[in-house]
């Protein structure tokens, strides 16, 4: 996506005619002359200040990443530092009118969190049969993971929302690897828009909009993500997923997989996310080659989008701390 920027450039006509001692006239004359030179879009005047918009192209978003992302963090990213402030997952439980139940989310608020600032949010989902503290296991190390990004100004402030995501109103818990459980995950879509997010703004301090929201998850977590990140791009700019399970598209011959969505709708006819992170491993045996399936199909829709690729890491923690480290640093520039 392209984005640009405007910048205002004051100048005071007083000013220039005390250096130049030229005349009025010929004061307005010589900052035509600059703003021409300077390829301005509009110049407004008032008595005494003339500001002029320059706009300015910049680099798409998306490739100012291409060259910081890592296959892995460097040594030393997820020990704790003297002084840095490492934030903690509080549990809260909300309604989910979707699945007619409470529900359980934990919620990480950055070190210096104030009501008096609005925050960006992230989104992450976990995978099949687990819950909303597998993010936030030590294994995982997520807190000090951002703490030190945010220590060293590679991250913004912004929550961090890791919700239970299995949606059922008459299973309360996975139960096995069919149809009906995977059609539970699919639902979370509904609880997400209509419960969670809902619930989020009202408790805590948001920047409401798709510039300030972002999804990612693992597993049956990432292929979610992008199911989500496809079908309301309208709330939400930032789109991750690493070691995506199979599903979205409809795998022929597997009645588990009919598909969340046909090969032609994983594309944008507006908004198109600012970032689309995709993250894998060659040694994950569990998913295998499924995440360049999904890359292959938003290269032939033209879809943009980067690409990680680790080699030895596993189709667990290992694979989704490097692609936190990389994600994070990408949000909300």
């Amino acid at each position: 996506m392209n984005k640009k920027m405007k910048k205002l450039l004051p100048i005071t006509m007083s000013a220039l005619i005390l250096l130049s001692g030229c005349s009025d006239k010929e004061a307005v004359a010589t900052q035509t002359e600059a703003a021409t030179e300077a390829t301005t879009t509009t110049a407004t005047t008032t008595a005494e200040t003339t500001v002029i918009t320059e706009e300015i192209q910049e680099v798409p978003y998306m490739e100012q990443f291409k060259d910081i992302i890592t296959e892995l963090p460097p040594d030393g990213y997820e020990e704790q530092v003297e002084g840095v402030v490492y934030p903690e997952f509080q549990k809260y439980t909300y309604y989910s009118t979707t699945a007619e139940r409470d529900s359980r989310v934990n919620v990480l608020l950055p070190p210096d969190y104030s009501e008096e600032k609005e925050y960006p949010v992230l989104y992450i989902l976990h995978g099949f049969y687990d819950n909303e503290d597998w993010m936030a296991r030590s294994v995982v190390n997520l807190s000090t993971i951002y703490g030190n990004l945010l220590a060293k100004g590679e991250a913004e402030e912004m929550i961090i929302v890791l919700p239970y995501i299995f949606c059922d109103k008459d299973m309360p818990n996975c139960t096995g690897m069919d149809m009906a459980n995977c059609l539970a995950y699919d639902n979370f879509i509904n609880d997400l828009t209509t419960d969670l997010m809902p619930f989020i703004e009202s408790e805590f301090s948001v920047a409401k909009g798709r510039e300030n929201t972002a999804i990612t998850g693992f597993s049956m977590g990432g292929r979610e993500s992008l199911f989500i990140g496809f079908r309301r791009p309208d709330l939400f700019g930032y789109i991750g997923s690493v070691c995506g399970a199979p599903g979205l598209v409809e795998i022929p011959g597997s009645p588990m997989h009919p598909g969340q969505m046909t090969e032609d709708e994983m594309s944008f006819t507006e908004n198109e996310p600012y970032v689309i992170f995709i993250s894998s491993s060659k040694s994950d045996g569990v998913v295998g080659s499924n995440p360049d399936n999904y890359r292959k199909i938003m290269t032939e829709n033209e879809v943009e989008y980067l690409s990680h690729v680790m080699a030895r890491t596993g189709h667990d923690h290992t694979s989704v701390k490097p692609h936190l480290y990389n994600f994070l640093k990408m949000l909300f520039k």
